[in-house]
């Protein structure tokens, strides 16, 4: 079964169960993949999938930040509940010391020597961490490594 298929599936049963802000969620994913779909007329993969998720979800805690600085928990709270909508259908995290291990071997892999072979540290890293760390952390970690 696809992601996709996964996410109607889910929302049949939120319907079913009148589960009413968690249908709106899966809504809202729907309605970006469906968009997704029209703009580039392409077929929608599970790591186009993963690539939406993973932008609303930054979408949601960007918003969640300027809630709780505007005092609006009740809009943070809504938001709250929508990433963990979202957040079910990503692959399990890398811990720590898996995302080294990818690092390492990347590293070797490129060559990188300084932050200058920064770039190419990160595309070759993007494919294989793809949805299972967070590509902003992960920066700062290679930019690190690579100063040592």
């Amino acid at each position: 079964m696809t992601l996709r298929e996964k996410i109607s599936e889910d929302m049949k049963r939120a319907m079913k169960a009148r589960e009413g802000e968690k249908l709106a969620a899966i809504r809202l994913l729907q309605a970006a993949l469906k968009q997704r779909e029209v703009d580039e007329r392409v077929e929608i993969t599970d790591d186009l999938v993963l690539s939406i998720i993973e932008k609303m979800l930054k979408q949601r805690k960007d918003s969640i930040e300027q809630f709780t600085a505007g005092n609006r928990l009740d809009l943070a709270e809504k938001e709250e509940f929508e990433v963990s909508v979202l957040s079910a259908y990503m692959p399990q995290q890398l811990n720590e010391a898996e995302v080294a291990a990818i690092l390492n071997g990347v590293i070797a892999e490129t060559g990188a020597i300084s932050a200058k072979d920064m770039g190419k540290v990160m595309n070759a890293l993007r494919p294989k961490v793809a949805g299972r760390a967070d590509m902003g952390k992960l920066s700062a970690i290679v930019k690190a490594r690579l100063a040592e």
